[in-house]
């Protein structure tokens, strides 16, 4: 006999926000409603208010569900955005963007504040309070309004579903961007190429796999996410050059197609990663921990005895909770080479570096328009913000004529 229902709503963790949230059900709808930070007094004290509200003599639920958007308070329209979020903003297989991670964290810096405030009240002077607590935070200034940004979206999108008026989406979009040098707020160093000297401290370091990622990274300038989705079903291999075509990409959502060249040397390296079968990642966590213990046991030196090998099966578990992955993701990715840098004993550097590094040299070399069409990018002077300026060509020409 199954167990009866518990007519008296759970105070958990609501893991997206950081919030404590109890879901109200009445007449077979639902509704998720945030009581503060988890754990606080003040939010086990709204949990009992509400509570209070949803108990009769008879023990039912009694509370109603806001008649109008004018009810709606931000918690709950957080909550509503963010069930939107994790279904919109998916890559083709289903798995969730970034962006899902980035408004978690843009809209939790609006709940330390306004958890129970009607949504219809958030104004400009409230948006103004929250970014002024980032400042203080030490958040860097194109953080901050990226961040911002990601907020007033919010507001934008709860407009288009009739949430809340459109004069309240208005009135935040007359928030302007903090500028440079007129606040506050931390300015942080753009992000520039890495040295070769501190990649070739690393790359003994790194397991072959992920050793591979960084040299094909360096020969081709692709995204860290395309070099770890690559496969071999993705090259066409049909010319002297081969062309990797990108199934899943930055801007594959704008409907733009992406065609990354490798040349002869990043043939070779990718040879050495192909498998039986073409639909496998080239750079493969499952692969590399396959040739890891392989290599381990090459290198014994004891003989593996029979009562050896019963021992160990013992010991394995039949159904581990987590094995390794068929391809990387981009985090194990930067944290594999961050732990590589520490151990090499060189500044840390991420993976997106290096395609900074590589439009550097081909601008150099070849020019602007070259880097912008290896880059892939559709304008000049996005290409800018990775290739760093030839100062040195523009110091001897200087010298020349002046």
């Amino acid at each position: 006999m199954a167990r009866p229902r518990n007519p008296i709503p759970t105070y958990r963790l609501h893991k997206q926000s950081g919030q404590a949230i109890v879901t109200i059900t009445q007449n077979g709808t639902r509704r998720d409603i945030l009581l503060g930070k988890y754990d606080s007094p003040e939010s086990k004290a709204e949990y009992e208010r509400i509570l209070s509200q949803i108990r009769t003599p008879a023990g039912v639920l009694a509370l109603t569900l806001p008649s109008t958007s004018s009810d709606l308070t931000i918690a709950e329209l957080f909550v509503a955005f963010m069930a939107h979020a994790e279904q919109h903003y998916r890559q083709p297989d289903g798995t969730p963007t970034s962006e899902v991670y980035n408004f978690k964290l843009s809209l939790r810096a609006v709940l330390e504040f306004h958890t129970h405030t009607r949504a219809v009240e958030f104004g400009p002077r409230a948006l103004k309070t929250v970014r002024e607590a980032m400042i203080v935070k030490g958040w860097c200034r194109k953080q901050i309004n990226a961040r911002v940004g990601r907020i007033k979206r919010v507001f934008k999108w709860a407009t288009s579903e009739e949430l809340v008026p459109i004069t309240v989406y208005q009135a935040l979009a007359t928030v302007p961007g903090l500028q440079a040098g007129r606040s506050d707020a931390v300015e942080r160093d753009p992000v520039g190429p890495v040295g070769d000297e501190d990649v070739e401290k690393v790359l003994p370091q790194l397991n072959r796999h992920v050793r591979g990622l960084v040299e094909f990274q360096r020969l081709t300038g692709c995204r860290p996410g395309e070099a770890c989705r690559i496969r071999q079903c993705d090259l066409d291999m049909s010319s002297l050059t081969w062309v990797y075509k990108p199934a899943v990409h930055k801007t594959h959502w704008r409907g733009k197609t992406r065609s990354i060249p490798v040349g002869p040397k990043g043939q070779n390296l990718l040879r050495g990663f192909f498998t039986d079968s073409p639909g496998d990642y080239l750079f493969s966590p499952r692969l590399a921990a396959a040739e890891f213990h392989a290599a381990r046991t090459a290198a014994r030196k004891t003989p593996q005895y029979p009562s050896h090998m019963a021992r160990n099966s013992k010991k394995q578990v039949a159904n581990p909770k987590r094995l390794p992955g068929e391809r990387y993701p981009l985090d194990a990715y930067k944290q594999a080479v961050a732990r590589a840098c520490k151990r090499a004993g060189v500044p840390a550097w991420t993976p997106n570096r290096l395609r900074h590094t590589f439009a550097t040299n081909i601008r150099k070399h070849y020019g602007l328009e070259a880097a912008q069409v290896l880059l892939g990018h559709s304008r000049a002077d996005v290409t800018q913000v990775y290739a760093e300026r030839n100062d040195t060509l523009a110091a001897s020409i200087a010298a020349k004529v002046g």
